[in-house]
């Protein structure tokens, strides 16, 4: 039985909401959300586990292990129904059965989140995780008390939502689909105050067909920010500069990076460890000077579109750089999960090409003596397809050792799409670098042992947990 698009509403009075696929981190941080407002919230999912399983409970979110029309016999008030969620899933059948109102995971944090609040959204195909944590602690330690939704867990709150009393939320703004009956990109459901554009590349290969359907998703994205609204974009991406040609703006927008006529430029920059400096040029004069604990040039860029939005918003440049400095990172983006006998081990959730470059660049620049081993993951449906095959390289200048794992899921992906970390291997060491591929992961971490020193860098680099390397690593190398 077909949806009744007439009920993909949102009723003025909510009590009570169920969450088809209740376990996925953004899923999880909306229930929370929902909760913390004093709704009633009940949640289902095909696989509840730690951490999110134990998270959901501590908030008194009643869960269910799988899918079932039983879950609904309540008749909640809201369903709320997953980007994971199939149409054909029992509980979409049971809501349809039942008549009962039904929204996506966006429509919701619009409704419920935003509200009246003014949204800073952050979009692009990096950063996008940095960036809209910067902000918000920027806004936080500058006393605005934001709300704030974002993809990774932001170190200084010790979570991924947060919901402020301020007038300000930050948003990580994805364009990833909506739902199975959406197929909009999720960051179309927040109208945004002011707009971050990181850049743009092609990415969600399993969505998009090629490079133009992205610009074409982001074009209508920068069409629709209002007249009273203002996008900051990246200067030096050519697809952002054909995309703000081709799209007419209504609102302000303002360039960063480093080009000489940005309204906001890099100026000088400096590394002390574990500080790392930069300048901030506004209109060709000195804003301010900026230190922090993020490394790279990537991340310099991050902060800079930041420093951007927040002095959009009233910051002056003390306060902006009182925050930058007091930011203590996101969890999984060049993250020390440890040092045992002298090895340092870093997580990243770095995965497509350029951002697979730009953080072993960056970490490369940090630790200029050590010996970098690479350990890279492919593991999302644009990594294990053939499309960056002969991207991927030419992204790891600078590692000492690398070592490629075959991908996990690699039967998701039709066989003659498959990415191969054998060729991967191959092409490494015809450019000349000392490249390894493995099976599996307990032969990286045997691997790694036996020829670890200390004052070696292990940089790993997956978008999942990689049967939880790190700990497993740091375990085996004590």
């Amino acid at each position: 039985m077909p949806l009744n698009i007439k009920l993909n509403v949102i009723p003025e009075q909510v009590r009570s909401v169920h969450l088809i696929a209740i376990c996925g981190t953004a899923m999880g941080a909306l229930a929370a959300v929902l909760k913390d407002m004093g709704l009633s919230v009940t949640g289902s999912d095909a696989g509840v586990y730690p951490p999110m399983s134990t998270f959901l409970e501590s908030r008194g979110i009643t869960v269910t292990e799988g899918f079932a029309e039983e879950n609904l016999a309540y008749g909640p008030d809201l369903v709320v129904v997953g980007n994971a969620v199939r149409k054909d899933n029992p509980e979409v059948d049971a809501l349809v059965e039942k008549g009962l109102p039904y929204c996506s995971m966006p429509q919701a944090i619009n409704r419920f989140l935003v509200g009246k609040k003014k949204a800073i959204v952050i979009t692009g195909t990096h950063g996008k995780t940095t960036t809209s944590s910067l902000v918000a602690w920027l806004l936080e330690s500058a006393g605005l008390d934001p709300s704030f939704m974002i993809g990774g867990i932001l170190a200084n709150f010790g979570a991924n939502y947060r919901v402020g009393a301020g007038e300000f939320v930050v948003l990580e703004g994805d364009e990833y689909d909506t739902a199975f009956f959406d197929k909009g990109a999720k960051f179309f459901h927040y109208p945004p105050h002011i707009a971050i554009l990181t850049g743009v590349e092609f990415d969600h290969a399993d969505i998009f067909k090629d490079l133009d359907h992205v610009c074409a998703v982001f074009g209508r994205f920068v069409s629709g920010i209002p007249e009273a609204g203002r996008l900051i974009a990246y200067d030096t991406d050519a697809n952002i500069d054909a995309l703000l040609a081709n799209n007419a703006a209504a609102c302000g927008i303002e360039r960063y990076g480093t080009g000489d006529g940005s309204h906001w430029r890099i100026g000088r920059t400096w590394a002390a460890p574990p500080w790392s400096g930069f300048e901030a040029m506004r209109n060709g004069q000195l804003f301010g000077h900026f230190e922090m604990k993020l490394i790279g040039n990537h991340n310099r860029l991050n902060a800079l579109s930041a420093v951007a939005a927040a002095a959009h918003l009233g910051l002056s440049a003390e306060a902006i750089a009182a925050g930058l400095k007091t930011f203590s990172g996101v969890r999984r983006r060049q993250e020390i999960r440890g040092i045992e006998n002298g090895v340092t081990v870093i997580d990243d959730f770095a995965h497509h090409p350029t951002a697979v470059r730009e953080t072993v660049a960056a970490v490369r620049a940090f630790y200029p003596e050590s010996r970098l081993i690479a350990v890279f993951e492919p593991r999302t449906n644009t990594s294990m397809r053939q499309v960056f095959q002969g991207v991927y390289p030419k992204c790891f200048n600078g590692a000492d050792r690398i070592c490629v794992r075959k991908p996990p899921l690699l039967k998701k992906i039709p066989e003659g799409q498959r990415f191969s970390s054998e060729k991967l291997v191959t092409d490494l060491r015809a450019e000349g670098f000392d490249a390894h591929y493995f099976e599996e992961t307990d032969s990286i971490i045997d691997f790694i042992v036996a020829d670890a020193e200390a004052g070696d860098i292990v940089l790993v680099m997956s978008n999942g947990g990689f049967d939880n390397i790190h700990e497993r690593l740091l375990v085996a190398l004590r």
